[in-house]
């Protein structure tokens, strides 16, 4: 009888317990969808808020998400609810700088948790202390002479990436560009990042070139159309197989390299592997991200599988961005014969006839490219969304953001602001001169991001973009053949075009 008595306090206890946790979390649910449903925003109903209402079809759904911003954000913030989950779409400079100023709004999304299986908790994921301790120790390493050291594998994987184009040249035949840049980017970020060449420009069927163009494409699938969020249906789909074969494939190719790397590294430097980055004075001598990461290892206590996080999220970042931008910029220079003429009147004043490789000295030069590439950067930026987990009840445009809902941060219509940018859908690279940049905020233009959570990379992708745009139209005129409705940004883990990148190449005529 005792034991009965005991046995029905128990569960009582429990059951108070969870009534208690129900509660809460029912009184939680409703404030924040009081909060939430303050804000406009597109019909929604219970469970599949307004996915009922998503177009299928990419491109038809950058339209409508378009028409919402438009209709529904006037003063740069409207909600959108992705199932039961709210997002707070920002599309306007003033709301997206009480974002980003933040010094409270620093965890990403858990529309980063798929991405988060391949790249873990690195620089681009971590939050709290981890995100902190990491983005201090990794800062040197995107000092600028590191990057000048990597100089010479931009201009040789350009190079590289030119003698692949050269079937074109002067056919007067159309081909996509777009799978050239990112197979030159990837071999880029390969060298750069793990001191390894895969090669991608040369051999397109490798194993890892094709599990890294595939895991893009089912992270954003994973993304967009919410019942794959449940596990039964993601692997009954057969995306969650050939997900997991893909991961594999990319983690263990990463170990693989890193337990080279730290044998390598030991037998040229000795016991000496392990000096801080300050004492790398020797401009003779070139070190990948990683090296830089294991001469850190001791000092900062990383294990192998945190470096091995933070070179593929470096990685991942630094060649899909890169190829978007590089595209973008080109197809759309491709509209606009009079701006390439200014590029290769700039050029050749820094080149004349000579086919020398560009040095760190020579990117300098090229400011009118640069403008070029930026202006690139404003139209199509290649991260197309920024979002936040809202850890605190945040006040944004007079709008109260609740505690649990989730800010999208959108560069792509904060960088079209007719309030900002004078003709802003028209390319004009003097939206770049210094007394123009002056005049309007700084978060206007976000194509890296900003505040504390910036792209740490961002110079790098610069010198990069600059290094192969300039071998290109050093030889190159470029002519591009879709309009510019049939090639709508898409956006996916990163901006796309529809139907790739449709160009015509030309020997220069000087």
């Amino acid at each position: 009888m005792l034991t009965i008595f005991w046995l029905v306090f128990i569960l009582t206890i429990v059951g108070l317990i969870y009534f208690r946790q129900i509660i809460e979390f029912v009184r939680q649910r409703k404030r924040l969808i009081h909060f939430v449903d303050k804000l406009p925003g597109p019909h929604a109903i219970p469970l599949l808020g307004c996915t009922y209402q998503f177009k299928w079809n990419n491109l038809e759904f950058s339209y409508q998400l378009e028409e919402w911003a438009s209709r529904y954000g006037p003063n740069g913030v409207c909600r959108l609810w992705i199932g039961p989950v709210p997002v707070i779409i920002i599309t306007k400079a003033g709301a997206a700088q009480e974002i980003l100023d933040s010094k409270i709004l620093l965890t990403k999304s858990n529309q980063y948790d798929k991405l988060s299986e391949w790249l873990g908790t690195g620089l681009l994921i971590s939050t709290g202390d981890k995100w902190r301790s990491r983005r201090k120790m990794l800062t040197p390493t995107f000092h600028f002479n590191i990057l000048n050291g990597f100089v010479d594998i931009f201009a040789r994987e350009a190079q590289i990436l030119v003698g692949q184009l050269e079937r074109y040249v002067d056919t007067n035949q159309s081909f996509d560009l777009f799978p050239y840049l990112k197979r030159c980017a990837l071999d880029i970020i390969c060298e750069t990042s793990m001191g390894t060449k895969v090669d991608a420009q040369l051999n397109h069927d490798s194993e890892y070139v094709i599990a890294v163009q595939r895991m893009s494409q089912l992270i954003w699938k994973h993304e967009r159309l919410p019942w794959f969020r449940l596990k039964p249906i993601w692997y009954l789909s057969g995306n969650g197989a050939e997900f997991d074969k893909n991961l594999k494939l990319l983690n263990d190719f990463t170990r693989k390299v890193i337990s080279e790397r730290t044998i390598k590294l030991q037998e040229e430097m000795g016991r000496q592997h392990k000096d801080s980055i300050s004492q790398l004075d020797d401009e003779k001598k070139r070190f990948a991200f990683l090296d830089l990461l294991l001469m850190m290892q001791k000092e900062n206590k990383l294990t192998d599988e945190d470096i091995r996080e933070e070179v593929d999220t470096f990685m991942f970042e630094g060649h899909d961005t890169t190829s978007s931008g590089m595209g973008w910029t080109l197809w759309i220079l491709g509209h606009h014969p009079y701006i390439q003429k200014k590029i290769f009147a700039e050029l050749d004043e820094i080149f004349g006839d000579s086919d020398r490789p560009i040095t760190p000295d020579d990117l300098k030069e090229m400011k009118y490219l640069e403008r070029c590439i930026k202006e690139g950067l404003r139209l199509c930026p290649p991260v197309p969304l920024f979002a936040r987990n809202v850890t605190e009840d945040t006040l944004v445009q007079g709008y109260t953001i609740p505690k649990g809902s989730t800010v999208v941060l959108v560069p792509i219509y904060m960088h079209r602001d007719d309030q900002v940018y004078t003709n802003p859908e028209v390319f004009d690279p003097d939206n770049f001169l210094t007394e123009r940049v002056a005049s309007r905020s700084t978060f206007s233009y976000i194509p890296f991001s900003a505040g504390q959570r910036n792209c740490i990379g961002q110079k790098f992708a610069l010198m990069e973009e600059k290094t192969v745009l300039a071998t290109i139209l050093r030889k190159y005129y470029i002519k591009s053949m879709e309009t510019v409705e049939k090639c709508r940004p898409l956006p996916e883990i990163i901006l796309k075009p529809p139907k790739g990148f449709m160009v015509q190449l030309f020997t220069r005529r000087k």
